[in-house]
């Protein structure tokens, strides 16, 4: 089955999560210490082609009062290279509002020492990534079969 990944972009790393063969989880996979722009994507292929990669959703850094400011432009940069080097991989932007937040709660309430938080939390941004997205997709199913059922197309 093929996969989604989930990328927290930014200036200096990439973080990086993958959905289950079914589309219902989300784990951490890795965070990319970025180096040039090549390598990032080199490394990104390798994942791709290891994991049978479909879909990529993107975190996209919208401010809380909704602006979309300089963070995003810098991830939707990253998004057109990941388009050119990836044509085949549905891109997909997810607003990562708070995702940062969460994932350095839960860090904090596992008591990780702050260099253990500053090593794992881009993957963990990732990681509210794509659960929130998966989710959403799930909802979106099962709104559906509701919507089927109540219109009398479905037993």
């Amino acid at each position: 089955m093929r996969r989604t990944l989930a990328l927290d972009v930014g200036d200096k790393t990439i973080g990086l999560a993958l959905s289950d063969p079914f589309g219902w989880t989300a784990q951490g996979l890795e965070t990319i210490r970025r180096t040039i722009l090549r390598e990032d994507l080199s490394k990104l292929r390798a994942i791709v082609e290891r994991c049978e990669v479909e879909t990529f959703v993107v975190g996209w850094p919208k401010h809380m009062n909704g602006f979309e400011g300089e963070r995003c432009q810098m991830v939707g940069a990253f998004a057109k290279h990941l388009r050119a080097e990836f044509p085949s991989i549905e891109i997909v932007f997810w607003d990562e509002r708070l995702s940062t937040v969460a994932a350095e709660r839960s860090l904090l309430e596992a008591d990780l020492s702050r260099a253990k938080r500053k090593k794992v939390i881009d993957k963990m941004a990732a990681v509210y990534i794509l659960q929130g997205y998966l989710d959403s997709i799930a909802l979106k199913g099962a709104n559906n079969v509701e919507e089927e059922k109540q219109s009398g197309g479905a037993d």
